[in-house]
């Protein structure tokens, strides 16, 4: 897949010159001509902003190219100038495919970028971008006292510290199996995050979820920097939990910024809400921030992996080794059965939203969500749950789901999270999480929103003034800068819920 360095000022915009379809950088209408590499195109009908529209015929059965690559198939026949969509085009996903591996070519290098991040240095070793407090809970029986505690001490002690956050979630009672060790790795991992200065754990004492058996699961958890207690066991809870924060936070409060290469940041990739300029804007200019990051050392996470289907051999051919292919080749696999074995087809995606901004197909999706990996060997590959333990891309097993996949992001080390979208959304999640605009209507429409506004790339800003303003953002954020969502109190969790209940 080629990367666009630029967009011109034009009416469309074509990402690869194999493909057979542009997408609508405005409104058109049927009977305009509109430039295409020196040419004119009639177009045949409206086709929204974002839209796609065909620069050339595809018979009936054909394959649809964009991005290089097939989005699916025609379903009608498809004249040059018409609008391709749903109602034309349909995907080409069935099931489990066969993939081959051919050892990765060579990356093109770019100057590795020796800039440092103002960020906390760990007792285990890794760097956190934030000082806070946590406070978790094993079950959700005590999820409502993990925020009562949190709110009190927030106001109490948060301005000597970035600040008391709770995470509460629903789950650790009446799970079993896989189920409950999903549960259990995520709070364990969000327990061992360096953005964590102190963490206070709340068990009930009856769940499956046992305190014990939780910490035990995370043997690298600073325990000075650790108070937990079962709450059936104390005579009041939010006076306890109240004294632990205290306790925590005259520890982290000792804590200084100090340079820290940006080698060791760990950067979530995410898209949400998205629409047809994410893959020609927000995707690719991510991804240049994640070569960034992986050529200096550091580690760009990627995830969704049902928003990998249908652009898996993209991925895959940049596999650095045998075991990495297999790896990702199992995790895409088994995905795939969990839809298979609930009866679900793989392809149910995009969403409404999606297919409302010009989105066709889930492999349309995936292509667009790929690039935010960018063009960097795959070193890694961690199931749900685990943390990154190597230098450069990797991919995690977690759904597409925004929530849940942003946590597993942070439970696998992110400092950072970059969340592309194309429609906007509020939410937030424990590592600050800077929202990419697409298109600078949204950028314009939701300012408390968005972070920064991609669409400054249809404008005729190039991509790398774009991923260089960005780059600096992210730095800025690493050392500090609160995020929309930080400043309106957006902060959550969610656990990827896939077992039976009791």
């Amino acid at each position: 897949m080629t990367q666009s360095t630029s967009i011109p000022d034009e009416s469309i915009h074509v990402v690869d010159a194999r493909d057979h379809v542009a997408t609508a950088l405005r409104d058109l209408a049927a009977g305009e001509r509109v430039r295409l590499n020196g040419q004119t195109l009639l177009v045949g009908a409206d086709i929204p902003k974002g839209h796609k529209v065909a620069t050339r015929p595809v018979r009936s059965g054909e394959d649809v190219l964009k991005y290089g690559w097939p989005i699916g198939r025609a379903t009608s026949d498809i004249a040059a100038g018409d609008h391709v969509h749903v109602h034309n085009v349909a995907t080409r996903l069935e099931g489990v495919e066969g993939y081959s591996f051919s050892p990765a070519p060579s990356a093109p290098t770019s100057p590795v970028d020796a800039r440092t991040f103002q960020g906390f240095r760990r007792k285990n070793g890794r760097a956190g971008t934030r000082n806070e407090i946590w406070v978790l809970c094993t079950v959700g029986c005590v999820a409502n006292t993990a925020r009562r505690i949190a709110e009190k001490a927030n106001q109490r002690f948060g301005g000597r510290i970035d600040g008391v956050h709770a995470f509460p979630h629903p789950f650790g009672c009446s799970q079993l199996g896989d189920d409950l060790a999903h549960t259990r790795k995520l709070i364990a991992a969000l327990a061992s995050h360096p953005n964590a200065g102190g963490v206070l754990i709340l068990g009930l004492g009856c769940e499956n979820n046992q305190l014990k058996t939780l910490l035990e699961s995370a043997p690298d958890i600073d325990r000075e920097r650790l108070r937990s207690f079962t709450t059936q066991m104390v005579e009041d809870e939010l006076k306890d939990g109240l004294a632990a924060v205290e306790a925590l936070v005259e520890i982290a409060e000792r804590d200084r910024r100090e340079p820290i290469p940006i080698s060791e940041l760990v950067v979530g990739l995410k898209c949400g809400g998205s629409d047809g300029f994410s893959g020609v804007t927000a995707n690719p200019l991510v991804g240049r921030i994640a070569d960034k990051v992986a050529e200096a050392g550091g580690a760009p996470v990627l995830t969704e992996i049902p928003e990998i289907f249908g652009a898996e051999n993209v991925l895959l051919q940049r596999a650095a080794t045998r075991e990495v292919f297999d790896a990702a080749v199992a995790v895409i696999d088994d995905f795939k059965r969990y839809f298979i074995e609930a009866n679900q087809p793989i392809y149910e995606n995009p969403s409404p939203g999606n297919i409302a901004g010009g989105i066709t197909s889930l492999e349309e999706k995936s292509l667009g969500a790929v690039q935010k990996g960018g063009r960097s060997p795959l070193v890694e590959v961690l199931r749900y749950g685990e943390r990154v333990s190597r230098h450069g891309l990797t991919l995690l097993e977690a759904p597409g789901n925004d929530a849940v996949s942003s946590t597993a992001l942070t439970a696998a080390g992110a400092t950072v999270i970059l969340f592309t979208t194309g429609r906007g959304t509020p939410l937030g999640f424990p590592a600050p999480t800077l929202k990419i605009a697409s298109n600078s209507a949204l950028a314009q429409r939701k300012p408390g929103w968005i972070d920064f506004d991609a669409g400054q790339v249809l404008e005729g800003v190039s991509m790398e003034t774009a991923a260089d303003r960005l780059m600096d953002l992210v730095i800025e954020t690493a050392s500090g800068k609160a995020t929309k969502a930080e400043q309106n109190g957006e902060r959550e969790i969610a656990i990827w819920k896939s077992g039976v209940t009791l």
